[in-house]
């Protein structure tokens, strides 16, 4: 039965009285706003706590115990219970699973077929109960990081011993199941068996090989700043919410119990958890997060995505966020004087000022996945006093799709934000904005000109993998009719041509047009992203990309992967000799420079949907690959919006006598995860940037400043003609003993 969401929010809304604030002892005074929204997301939260929600575990629980225990047939009580030992792993009761997996088996006895159906599920129980007491309750660097080596190996090695052992049995008497067949390796590495201690006729050989290209190791120092949220797959925002020169760090979880986390970075090398004091952690949920500055005030809001995944029975009509930086530490919920609120299940939304008249607009990528349950697409015009106006349905804009990524750049570089929609439906949406200076914008659908293919695809973004000056396309394909693990065997035995779970490189050809590079180019394995990002960890002025990958299933155990750009011609597979290949659920990525000294690091938010499939937030620490030097640009909009998103930079710089380009824009990276708005720009073995020039896009003001120095902060302001030196020092991280983990600034 579809929950009646939407029309009892909002009649709570017109119940509360306006003007009244109440007093929070763990934290700023609630507004209006504030109350109205936590009432709301309660009131969802309790709506949605039913058993057909597919993700609602302990309301699963405990429907099944009461069928259980009314039901009189023993064929129907067998059914219920297996269904229980599924549910009692996503409830994250692994031991209770594995007996009653154990005792289903023990019941079934000379039924070979009911055994051999149950057996594969007791060795994923066996290997969730490992990740419990290892990965989980002993949490360390190194932890379920592919290849399992060092401290990944498992203390506790009894339940990783039974997952093996079960699965050796499932794989004799079926040779074919390649997701046990992976899940069996696994389990071997966990023991630090692998490959020895693997049966050879089940062996996947080369888990372990070396990459081909490598890299100097990060190390994940989440635990050691105290950043390690055990969260369920949520965003991130790496920025500077204080205007202090120092990032900080708010990231979300799914789930309407999940409360937002806010880390305040000290500049001492340290982080404080203000979430609490900063108000923030009164509102719950967000699948995705994603920053702006929807008021010009300088000082960085935030949106919140929620309901993405639940729009079956109308469980996914949860509102979104607009969540308004106060300025001095707190945070107060603006949506609904803002006039934003919206019930519709969302992942992914944009903000860009798409009609050049220097305030940020949203658009907002919703998901449609029931004919009955229709959620359109809105965009909402910036009316510049603090409201919004959803312009979509007049401007065609009012799209119906399962809408997981959205990004937007000037892919036709005529001056205009463009947009890009990318769908699980196969949808895809390539809209070019017409440019109407001040006004409602009007967008045209060019995605069949561009030649971008129909496709099962998840999170996206726009970026300029080659440097030649135009945005090119990269997304991943999301479809699956086998459990991932599945495709993750066949890809380690190189025997798939299956397209499921590959990803897209789309050149932009300069003319209207899209070239899928990824088949001739070494990004083509199967990798299943749900998050992703860009940046330039190596410094070498050349875009590098990181995925985060998983799915709901507790089958699906995938690596994360990092792909270092090999000059814009090719990429290669660096994720082992970078040791940050994460076999638990990976979502919001961002590459950040988070202790300024010109090395970006990678900060991944983990954790699967399920209760049981929360995990640790992932920071992985850049030792420094190579010496190049690097410049930072902060950018002030006057008559462009003020955080300068959409604002264009081109360097150009000399390396080995050599002058090349390099070209960025000004946004937060892919659709899922968000990076810092400042510009974070490696230029090689550069000694000194020949030109910075500046495009902003509202005045059309090009600055050009040149014989810049590398390694250093600078500020640049729209209209002024002089850069500002920002004095930002490098930080040396501490554990939270006050020793020192490691990277002092070199």
């Amino acid at each position: 039965m579809r929950p009646l969401i939407l029309p009892l929010a909002l009649s709570l809304i017109s119940a509360l009285s306006c003007g009244k604030s109440a007093p929070d002892p763990n934290g700023p005074k609630k507004t209006d706003g504030d109350l109205k929204m936590i009432k709301n997301l309660e009131y969802v939260r309790n709506s949605i706590t039913h058993p057909a929600n597919v993700y609602a575990a302990d309301a699963k629980l405990n429907y099944l115990e009461s069928q259980i225990s009314q039901t009189k047939d023993p064929k129907m009580k067998t059914e219920l219970l297996t269904k229980k030992a599924a549910v009692l792993l996503e409830a994250g009761k692994e031991a209770e699973s594995v007996a009653l997996y154990d005792q289903l088996i023990a019941e079934a006895g000379s039924d070979k077929a009911a055994v051999r159906a149950l057996r594969p599920f007791l060795g994923m129980a066996c290997l969730r109960l490992a990740e419990r007491s290892n990965c989980i309750n002993s949490h360390a660097d190194g932890a379920c990081i592919m290849p399992i080596q060092g401290g990944g190996v498992h203390n506790d090695k009894t339940p990783a011993r039974r997952a093996l052992e079960t699965f050796t049995a499932v794989m004799n008497e079926n040779p074919d199941d390649l997701d046990s067949r992976w899940l069996l390796n696994l389990a071997g590495m966990t023991l630090g068996e692998y490959p020895a201690g693997i049966p050879p006729r089940w062996l996947i050989p080369g888990l372990d090989k070396p990459d081909q290209v490598a890299v100097k190791p990060f190390t994940d120092i989440a635990a050691d700043l105290k950043l390690d949220v055990k969260n369920r797959g949520g965003g991130v925002i790496l920025d500077d919410f204080d205007n202090d020169g120092m990032l900080d760090i708010v990231s979300s979880a799914w789930d309407l119990t999940d409360p937002l986390h806010y880390f305040h970075n000290n500049g001492d090398g340290s982080f404080t958890d203000a979430s609490r004091s900063s108000g923030l952690a009164a509102f719950t949920g967000g699948i995705n997060i994603m920053q702006t500055d929807y008021n010009n005030d300088g000082y960085i809001d935030i949106y919140v995505c929620r309901g993405a995944w639940q729009g079956m029975s109308g469980f996914g009509e949860q509102p979104n966020s607009l969540i308004r930086n106060n300025g001095d530490g707190t945070f107060t919920d603006v949506t609904i004087e803002a006039k934003m609120l919206s019930y519709r299940p969302c992942q992914s939304a944009v903000w860009n000022d798409f009609n050049r008249d220097g305030w940020l607009d949203l658009f907002v990528g919703n998901e449609t996945t029931e004919p009955q349950h229709l959620y359109p697409c809105e965009l909402y015009i910036n009316n510049q006093d603090g409201t919004f106006t959803n312009v979509a349905s007049p401007q065609g804009l009012n799209i119906i799709s399962f809408v997981k990524g959205v990004t937007s750049g000037d892919f036709d570089n005529d001056g205009w934000p463009d947009i890009f929609l990318s769908c699980l439906n196969g949808d895809k949406f390539l809209l070019k904005n017409k440019g109407i200076q001040g006004k409602v914008p009007a967008f045209e659908d060019v995605t069949a000109r561009a030649g971008i293919e129909k496709a099962n695809t998840f999170a996206t973004f726009f970026f300029d993998y080659d440097n030649d000056g135009n945005l090119d396309i990269f997304m991943c394909n999301y479809s699956f009719d086998r459990q991932l693990s599945y495709y993750a065997a066949k890809e380690a035995l190189k025997s798939s041509a299956s397209p499921e779970g590959k990803m897209y490189l789309y050149r932009n050809d300069g003319n209207g047009a899209f070239t899928n590079m990824a088949p001739s180019m070494q990004v083509n394995q199967i990798i299943y992203a749900m998050g992703n990002n860009f940046g330039d960890f190596d410094n070498d002025g050349w875009l590098d990309m990181y995925m985060a990958t998983g799915n709901p299933s507790y089958q699906s155990v995938i690596p994360n992967k990092l792909y270092k750009n090999l000059g814009g011609k090719d990429f290669a597979d660096v994720t082992t000799s970078a040791r940050v290949g994460n076999l638990q659920k990976g979502h919001g990525v961002a590459f950040v420079d988070l202790n300024n000294n010109g090395d970006q690091d990678i900060f991944v938010d983990m954790g699967g949907a399920y209760k049981g499939d929360a995990y640790y937030t992932s920071f992985f620490l850049n030792p420094g690959q190579n010496g190049n030097n690097w410049i930072t640009v902060q950018l002030e909009g006057k008559k462009t919006n003020r955080a300068a998103i959409g604002t264009r930079l081109l360097l150009k710089v000399t390396e080995n006598g050599v002058q090349r380009t390099i070209y960025r824009d000004v946004n937060s990276g892919g659709s899922f995860g968000s990076s810092p708005l400042r510009r974070e720009i490696g230029i090689g073995a550069a000694t000194v940037i020949d030109e910075l020039t500046v495009t902003w896009p509202v005045s059309g003001e090009v600055q050009t400043f040149r014989n810049i120095q590398p390694r250093q902060f600078i500020k640049i302001t729209e209209g002024e003609q002089n850069t500002e030196v920002l004095d930002i020092k490098p930080l040396v991280f501490r554990r939270t003993d006050g020793t020192v983990p490691m990277c002092a600034p070199r």
